[in-house]
C-alpha cells in the first residue's frame, strides 16, 4: 500500500471518531432491541437514531423532520450518485433502511420507482415511523427482514441495490463475501449496479473491494467525509466524462435536490488498496446460513455505550 494512500485512510478514520457538535441535545429515548442499544437524540433541527456498540455510539440515521429530503449525513449523499449509473431507475433495493433518509429521497425524487427498504431491526422501523413519520406507499415497500435472507427468498431484479448495514462500525460479514455479492448480481438487471457504503479503516477494506472485483468486472470509490461508497458494475470502466454526461441529462430530468454530475465530478477517487488480499468468502455451508446469520445478528451482552462517537 503506498504511503500516501495510508496516511488518506488514517485521516478518513480519524474522522469517524469526531464528537457531535456542541449544540445542546437531547436524550428523546433509549431502548434494547434485541440487535442493538438505539439511542434517539434532538439536536435541532435535526433528530438522530444512534447505535451504541462496545463503549460508543455510532449514527444509524440523522433526519430533519421538516424537510425529509435533506440528506445531512454525507455520505447518504454521495450514495444517491449510484442514480447516474443504471440503464434505467425503476426498481431499486435497500438493505439497511435505517431511518429511511436515502429510500425516502429517491422515493420523492423518482415518482415512478418501486423502492423496496429492508430493514433487520423492526424496532428501528417503529422509530422511523414515530420520528420521521416514514411510512410505506404504494411504491415503497418496508420489510423487516434480514437483507441476505430476502434476497435469497426474493428473485426480483433491481436496477440499484444499495447495501448500507452496519452493526456498530462493521458492515455484517454475511453481506461482504464473495457468495453475497454473486447472489445480489443474480439480483440485478441488465446494467444494473451495486452500491455499498464501507467504512475505510476497517481492517477488512482492502478485502471488501477485493471481494467485489470478484464478482463484479469494475468497483468505483466515492469518498464521503469518513466514509467510502463503493458502486460494483459489469462492462467496461465507465469514462467520467461520459458518466457525467448521464448525470447531467437525468439531473436535468428529475431535478435532483442533490446534483448528480457534481457530486460525481467532487468526489471520485482513485485509492490504491492492497490487490494481494484474499477475497472474503462464507465461513458456514449454505444449509447453516439461516442458523449463523441469526447467530451473528445478536447483539452482545458486554455491549455498553457510555462514550459518544459516530460512524458517518
Amino acid at each position: 500500500m503506498r504511503p500516501h494512500t495510508s496516511l488518506l485512510r488514517l485521516f478518513l478514520s480519524l474522522l469517524l471518531l469526531l464528537p457531535t457538535s456542541a449544540q445542546a441535545e437531547e436524550l428523546l429515548e433509549k431502548l434494547e432491541s434485541p440487535y442493538n442499544t438505539i439511542f434517539v437524540y434532538d439536536q435541532p433541527p435535526y433528530v438522530t437514531l444512534a447505535f451504541g456498540h462496545k463503549q460508543r455510539r455510532y449514527i444509524e440515521s440523522r433526519r430533519n423532520p421538516s424537510d425529509l429530503t435533506e440528506l445531512p449525513v454525507s455520505y447518504t449523499r454521495a450514495f444517491t450518485i449510484a442514480l447516474a449509473y443504471p440503464a434505467n431507475l425503476d426498481d431499486i433495493l435497500m438493505i439497511g433502511m435505517g431511518g429511511g433518509s436515502t429510500s425516502w429521497y429517491i422515493h420523492e425524487a423518482l415518482p415512478k420507482a418501486t423502492i423496496v427498504a429492508v430493514e433487520l431491526d423492526d424496532e428501528i422501523i417503529r422509530l422511523a415511523d414515530k420520528y420521521y413519520k416514514l411510512k410505506a406507499t404504494p411504491r415503497l415497500k418496508i420489510k423487516a427482514l434480514d437483507g441476505r435472507v430476502h434476497i435469497l427468498r426474493d428473485k426480483t431484479r433491481h436496477d440499484i441495490i444499495f447495501i448500507d448495514a452496519y452493526r456498530g462500525p462493521f458492515v455484517p460479514f454475511h453481506l461482504m463475501t464473495k457468495e453475497f455479492f454473486t447472489l445480489a448480481k443474480k439480483r440485478l438487471k441488465p446494467g444494473g449496479v451495486l452500491a455499498q457504503n464501507i467504512e475505510p479503516s476497517t481492517m477488512l477494506f482492502d478485502r471488501a473491494i477485493v471481494t467485489m472485483l470478484q464478482v463484479f468486472d469494475q468497483v468505483d470509490l466515492y469518498g464521503a467525509d469518513g466514509n467510502m461508497v463503493a458502486i460494483g458494475y459489469d462492462g467496461k470502466k465507465r469514462d467520467k466524462s461520459e458518466l457525467v454526461k448521464l448525470a447531467t441529462k437525468r439531473q436535468q430530468n428529475y431535478g435532483f435536490r442533490y446534483s448528480l454530475p457534481e457530486m460525481i465530478g467532487a468526489r471520485s477517487i482513485l485509492l490504491d488498496y492492497d490487490k494481494s488480499q484474499p477475497a472474503l468468502t462464507d465461513d458456514f455451508a449454505p444449509v447453516n446460513m439461516l442458523k449463523e446469520i441469526e447467530s451473528h445478528n445478536k447483539k452482545r451482552p458486554e455491549e455498553k455505550s457510555d462514550s459518544f462517537f459516530f460512524n458517518e
